[in-house]
């Protein structure tokens, strides 16, 4: 039987958008069914992921600051936005796949697989969503440019299990719970109700992804006898390039299990 580990590799080396999706959401089928004693045991296993996973010609890729800023209150810069909601949502697929990949050496309670895999099933319906409310508009996932530099924390972190944790989950997937209630409200200004209902969609199920992060952490930190407040601190400054931005939503992070004191002193320093 193939295990989960080899199951994340076919995702990751599955290069185009809808296809990685599709093998993803597959994946994730199977293991649950295993879990629940419906189908065939699928054991954790190990695997070598490659260190970028497979991706599709298109969008280009450029740096952060190459990208081109499009207003939002224009149907351009909506179509921008929805565009740059997707490329997150499909490296987000990949992130969570080889977080179980990279790391399946490493004695976890099952629990901990549960979790990235419904979480990595999720991302790929974010992703479709967010592809269909572009085709809605006449256009698609790669017409437009994108940040090249969002793999950047799974390299940075490629050895370090508790730093991945820290910084993919707990900053920047923490981040979309401060920045998508403004999408949310473009979008419902505009009046395009489709992709209001998969922001909302992807809003509420992206905090419990942000509580797999936290929670495993604390139970790395437990297992280490280490205060994961110093440790996150540690981590951060270490693994993520400039300093956090408020404002933050520390209602929805304290949903998430982060309190206020894990990002407040990370703040970035305002220039002088």
């Amino acid at each position: 039987m193939q295990s989960l580990a080899a199951r994340a590799v076919e995702v990751l080396t599955t290069p185009d958008g809808r296809a990685k999706t599709a093998l993803s959401r597959s994946q994730a089928a199977a293991w649950k069914a295993s879990r629940n004693g419906d189908g065939p045991d699928i054991p954790v296993g190990t695997a070598q992921p490659p260190l970028h996973p497979s991706r599709p010609a298109k969008p280009e890729l450029l740096s952060p600051r190459d990208v081109p800023r499009r207003k939002p209150g224009t149907e351009a810069g909506r179509i921008a936005l929805l565009h740059a909601v997707a490329h997150i949502e499909l490296n987000a697929v990949d992130l969570h796949w080889d977080l179980i990949a990279r790391f399946s050496h490493v004695p976890m309670p099952m629990g901990f697989f549960d979790d990235w895999v419904k979480a990595a099933d999720e991302e790929s319906k974010h992703f479709n969503l967010m592809c269909d409310c572009l085709e809605q508009l006449g256009s698609f996932y790669g017409a437009l440019p994108a940040h090249a530099g969002m793999w950047r924390a799974a390299e940075d972190t490629a050895e370090d299990f508790m730093g991945r944790l820290a910084v993919v989950p707990m900053v920047l997937e923490a981040r979309g719970l401060d920045v998508t209630p403004g999408m949310i409200e473009v979008f419902r200004r505009a009046k395009a109700q489709s992709a209001v209902a998969a922001l909302e969609t992807i809003y509420a199920e992206e905090v419990h992804h942000v509580a797999y992060g936290s929670k495993w952490f604390h139970f790395l930190c437990g297992r280490e006898n280490k205060d994961p407040t110093v440790v996150f601190h540690e981590l951060v400054r270490r693994y993520f390039h400039g300093g956090l931005k408020p404002p933050f939503n520390e209602e929805k992070r304290a949903e998430a299990g982060i309190p206020p004191d894990f990002y407040w002193p990370l703040v970035e320093a305002p220039a002088q």
